[in-house]
């Protein structure tokens, strides 16, 4: 029987499917003592002097109202600069939005440049809120698969294939969400002259921008010259200083656009938390000792989660991640079986949450995402348990829990 509430939602709404990483959280929460692997979100605290920031500025009564829309100037100019010396972006602080996370940023970009019916080309996998939000502008996603072989590197010939006359946007990030891969500078100046030849804007989410390893550097497109005027850029503090909670991110664009999105942003968010602008701006103008201690721990966690899916090669095969703190290794033990079946079976019979590589997009079916911004205690606590369910027989044990799964076994 249809549900009454069916009817009067939006079309754009009911076509979207549930979070699988907050549908996992909330399976989660059933079971007692669970390894948790699959919650893209930094476990070390908020640093000591943005805490203290913060309530100094709810002391001396700077937190109580609103900010302008854009943000507090002064943290719109310490982004400028930032902007300048890091990400090599041409940037003054009327180019700059701050905004609720950098999703919020991401949200109010594509309702700026999105008409219904117009196309976004999505190197997948990918993080699927940007999925949603392009389908909740009554746009169309366009999914081109990367080269999983080459650690989920862009396919810019299959990028360019892709291009048709409703083609308005390419979105991406890097370092990327589920994948870890981090496009480097020759692939997006490919992809820049591609998007300048089509004529289409660019918006890149690139939340992860401190955390990359083994010599790769991250490349923001924005920094070439001719990309300017079509680039969205989204930022955050969450990631870069363990602000989760805080809701504080940024955005660049072309001072040209920044009144057209600055009207999307309005009635999405008014304004950032002024708290959070605060301590945003201790965060970017005080010690950066922090960053560097969450990427050493990010990188050791890799190493230690690529030397147990090593010792679960019958299992899984992986690509290292070149950045980010997540990990997508691909299933082998159970042929055929989704990853959403596999993930919940590991979860009820293993105790390890992880998330359906099918979230990220349709060739995200068959991995599942793990995420190692977690104590190195977690990766190993989760790996034990999934060493002791797969030990007898990987293969037979496997199917097992895939059968399970199709009975109604799995939660």
């Amino acid at each position: 029987m249809e549900n009454i509430g069916d009817r009067r939602m939006s079309n754009r709404v009911l076509q979207i499917q549930g979070s699988a990483i907050h549908e996992m959280t909330r399976l989660s929460k059933g079971i007692d003592d669970v390894a948790f692997l699959s919650w893209a979100k930094p476990t070390s605290g908020t640093p000591e002097h943005i805490r203290s920031a913060a309530i100094k500025a709810i002391e001396d009564g700077k937190a109580g109202g609103y900010s302008s829309s854009g943000g507090i100037p002064e943290l719109r100019r310490s982004i400028s600069e930032k902007l300048h010396r890091i990400n090599h972006i041409d940037s003054t602080e009327g180019e700059i939005i701050v905004t609720v996370g950098a999703i919020e940023g991401l949200a109010a970009s594509v309702m700026a440049v999105i008409d219904p019916g117009d196309e976004v080309i999505f190197p997948i996998p990918t993080y699927s809120t940007h999925i949603r939000q392009v389908q909740l502008a009554s746009g169309k996603p366009v999914f081109v698969p990367t080269d999983e072989e080459n650690g989920f590197d862009l396919d810019i010939g299959v990028i360019e294939k892709a291009i048709t006359s409703r083609t308005k946007a390419i979105m991406y990030c890097s370092p990327n969400n589920p994948t870890g891969a981090v496009y480097g500078e020759k692939q997006l100046r490919e992809l820049a002259d591609i998007a300048i030849k089509n004529d289409l804007f660019v918006i890149t989410d690139e939340a992860y921008e401190y955390f990359i390893y083994d010599g790769h550097e991250h490349f923001s497109i924005a920094s070439i010259p001719e990309m300017k005027e079509r680039t969205l850029s989204s930022f955050t503090f969450t990631k870069t200083y363990a602000m989760t909670g805080w809701r504080i991110g940024y955005m660049h664009a072309d001072a040209p656009l920044i009144p057209q999105i600055n009207k999307a942003h309005i009635p999405l968010a008014i304004c950032a938390p002024v708290v959070s602008q605060y301590a945003a701006l201790a965060a970017l103008d005080g010690p950066q000792d922090c960053v560097d201690e969450f990427r050493d721990h990010y990188r050791s966690a890799r190493d230690l989660m690529c030397k147990r899916l090593d010792e679960l090669d019958q299992v899984f095969e992986y690509q290292r991640p070149k950045g980010a703190y997540l990990m997508f290794p691909r299933i082998i033990a159970d042929d055929g079986a989704d990853s959403t079946t596999f993930c919940k079976a590991l979860l009820k019979d293993a105790k390890v949450s992880t998330t359906p590589g099918i979230a990220f997009g349709p060739n995200g079916e068959g991995h599942a995402r793990m995420s190692f911004c977690v104590p190195e205690a977690e990766v190993d606590k989760a790996f034990d348990r999934m060493e002791e369910y797969f030990n007898l027989d990987g293969e037979k044990q496997s199917q097992k829990t895939v059968e399970k799964g199709k009975e109604g076994g799995a939660p």
